[in-house]
């Protein structure tokens, strides 16, 4: 067993079958820089508090550079064997060193390491989601800009409601992504905390400065409990939550863009490079994309599902469940990545039809809580003045005919307080006027919530590079 970093406790050689069922190497490979720069930091550290000498510490840092570049080149030989990442490295390392390789763990364990490998790699990918939040989030302000004053009926119970815009429209979805990077970026502040010096589970003899490590590699600070600090995934279950919020919301938007590109909508046009059509019916524009996207909530949301179960009544402090919280975090990110980049395109890409949408407005008596309003502000108790709305609206189908073209003898006979001034509020542009509330689709009010997002997002994730 001496092949083995742990092989002096054993007789008998692991089986294969066994070699092959604990190895996370296959998916944990992708970790290899944060490992490096954890292993690096860590014999730095080691020479600064006199566990290792200088010429020790810089042969251990410039053999972990060479490694780097081996597995940068794809020369790396990767053996199911070496059972992860850390000891690939490790052993790699030994072979070009010698045995001063043998002297990086000191004062560390593999539990320690590993958490730490997870934490350095959601802390250098979460900001890659950030980035692709904020490019969502511009997108979507730039279309509400565009498109301030293009009416489009809301919804409630997918039963048209009152006008709105679809400036308006798309503000509601920037208020929601830019919540999802509220929260990763608290996310972020949690995860950059360093478990490095905790040992398998209980410290170490050495004189250790965490804090140093912890600066060293651009971390917040430390994980103050030992025990702790090698059996915490609150980070990834955190960063799990947060991905699933975000394709929830990117979900949500997606079922509206295939309702809205269909053909009993037809309220915009999705560009043709994010649609297939059929083997069979020539006729058909199928928004696979949205669709797809849709689906993927699903996966994300059974990461979630997975680790919080994976981690359910764990004593502390490591176990080898614990192996199974990378996979799903890496689904994870890959699947939100993906998704967000292609829904950057795909909506700034889409064409609006106005024309559709206008005539959804005509119909429908969208206009029916303005008049609701007109008789309230005009003294009548507002249950009084909805009830006589309604009736108002029972008369308008009777007639075929929208509120607005109702005669003004029929809507007095509904209410005396009606006047010729009635017919002012019942256009769906003297409506959208009206809800100058903060928050209110008034065409003033999106463009002033148009602008002051840019200076939301700024002050949140400021634009990299």
């Amino acid at each position: 067993m001496a092949d083995k970093p742990w092989g002096g406790r054993f007789r008998e050689e692991t089986l294969k079958i066994v070699e092959a069922f604990t190895a996370s190497l296959g998916f944990d490979r992708r970790m290899y820089r944060q490992d490096i720069r954890g292993s690096q930091a860590h014999a730095r550290m080691l020479a600064k508090v006199g566990v290792l000498t200088e010429d020790e510490a810089r042969t251990l840092v410039q053999g972990l550079d060479e490694v780097r570049s081996e597995i940068e080149a794809g020369t790396f030989a990767f053996r199911d064997a070496d059972e992860d990442i850390h000891m690939a490295v490790e052993k790699r390392l030994t072979e070009r060193v010698g045995a001063v390789g043998g002297k990086l763990h000191t004062g560390r364990s593999r539990n320690d390491q590993v958490a730490l490998d997870l934490r350095l790699y959601l802390a250098d990918e979460i900001p890659e989601v950030l980035d692709l939040l904020r490019g969502l989030g511009e997108v979507l302000l730039t279309r509400a800009e565009a498109e301030t004053d293009v009416l489009l009926p809301g919804y409630t119970h997918l039963q048209r409601a009152q006008p709105v815009t679809f400036g308006h429209h798309w503000l509601a979805y920037f208020e929601m992504f830019l919540r999802d990077a509220e929260r990763l970026v608290d996310t972020l502040r949690r995860t950059r905390r360093s478990p490095l010096g905790a040992g398998a589970l209980a410290g170490s003899p050495y004189p250790l400065d965490r804090e140093a490590v912890a600066r060293d590699l651009g971390f917040e600070g430390v994980c103050r409990n030992s025990l702790d600090a090698v059996s915490d995934r609150d980070f990834a279950l955190e960063f799990l939550f947060d991905a699933s919020v975000v394709m929830t919301h990117l979900s949500r938007l997606s079922e509206e863009l295939v309702i809205w590109s269909s053909q009993e909508f037809r309220f915009i046009e999705l560009s043709d490079g994010f649609c297939t059509g059929s083997s069979i019916m020539p006729q058909k524009k199928n928004p696979d994309v949205p669709e797809l996207l849709r689906g993927k909530v699903g996966r994300v949301n059974g990461n979630l599902l997975g680790l919080l179960t994976t981690l359910k009544s764990l004593p502390l402090a490591y176990n080898k469940d614990m192996q199974e919280d990378k996979e799903p975090v890496f689904d994870s990110l890959d699947t939100v990545k993906r998704s967000l980049a292609i829904t950057v395109e795909m909506v700034r890409t889409l064409r609006l039809r106005p024309d559709r949408a206008r005539e959804a407005l005509t119909a429908g008596y969208l206009t029916a809580t303005d008049l609701a309003d007109y008789l309230a502000r005009k003294g009548l108790p507002f249950r009084e003045a909805h009830e006589a709305a309604g009736r108002a609206v029972a008369l308008a189908e009777e007639r075929g005919s929208g509120l607005e073209e109702l005669p003004l003898d029929a809507l007095r006979a509904l209410s005396p307080l009606v006047d010729a001034d009635v017919y002012a509020v019942l256009s769906v542009e003297a409506s959208l006027a009206s809800r100058r509330v903060l928050g209110g689709p008034a065409p003033e009010n999106v463009r002033r919530e148009a602008a002051l997002g840019r200076d939301r997002l700024d002050a949140l994730w400021p634009r990299r590079g």
